[in-house]
């Protein structure tokens, strides 16, 4: 087994969303960013929510981390996340529709457990945008073109 490499599995309830031998991990941890590599000290923590890439050859993979636990036992991490997916699992047009519907939740302003529950959708739907377009198929067009088609046009042009 290569000692440079990293396990990474990525387990929610219902399924497992990563299993594969990577270069390093980021994590989003309660009070910021993880990084891990190989060789880490050994760690138990608490998950944020946000957004989980991971190196593997040249190239970063991202999934979303939604609440849960991480365990680092030098060559190995295991993530147990409330929710997870991977960029490429992700639906644009649901994620944009989420975001639309807690914003319209947050607005309303009714009681104080759907307040609660709005906020943590809007949480989850923005955590998906951020994590949605970094798929190798949506960076064809680049960064500046996505977001100018996707602008509405403004009165001064």
């Amino acid at each position: 087994m290569d000692e440079k490499k990293l396990t990474l599995e990525v387990v929610t309830p219902d399924r497992q969303v990563i299993h594969d031998r990577v270069d390093s991990v980021q994590l989003p941890g309660l009070d910021g960013e993880l990084g891990i590599l190989p060789g880490h000290a050994p760690l138990l923590t608490e998950l944020g929510a946000g957004v989980l890439s991971f190196k593997k050859e040249a190239e970063i993979h991202y999934a979303t981390a939604l609440g849960g636990f991480a365990e680092v036992l030098g060559d190995r991490v295991i993530v147990l996340a409330e929710r997870s997916e991977l960029a490429e699992e992700i639906d644009l047009g649901r994620a944009e529709a989420a975001h639309q519907r807690a914003l319209k939740r947050l607005q309303e302003k009714t009681g104080a457990v759907d307040f609660q529950r709005a906020q943590l959708a809007l949480q989850r739907s923005l955590i998906r945008l951020q994590v949605a377009p970094r798929t190798e198929k949506r960076r064809q067009t680049g960064p500046l073109e996505r977001e100018i088609s996707s602008r509405p046009p403004d009165a001064s042009e």
